[in-house]
């Protein structure tokens, strides 16, 4: 039980399941992820949900899935949110955070 390492870099995919699209949550997930210097991607899916893909320090990531878990943007009645593909980086490979259509 160290001190965090605040530099450790993570990636992830996300799908975030509910009554999430329309209400503002791409772009609410955009600007949160821009703020706290994290990198990636977020779509609206086929399938109703929200999909995409996070880079940066885990404790900024750690937070933002806090957020699509459990909160998300007014009026969103989130169901889960489900993570895969996740790792370590050394470095990220966006350079910003943007929606994808």
């Amino acid at each position: 039980m160290g001190i965090p390492d605040i530099r450790q870099l993570i990636t992830l995919e996300f799908e975030v399941y509910g009554h999430v699209q329309g209400l503002n949550l791409t772009k609410d997930t955009r600007d949160r992820c821009t703020k706290a210097g994290i990198t990636g991607w977020v779509k609206n899916s086929k399938r109703g949900t929200i999909v995409g893909k996070m880079q940066g320090p885990k404790v900024e990531v750690d937070k933002m899935v806090e957020w699509l878990s459990n909160e998300g943007s007014p009026g969103c009645q989130i169901e889960r949110c489900e993570l895969r593909n996740q790792s370590n980086l050394n470095r990220l490979d966006y350079k910003d955070f943007a929606i994808r259509f």
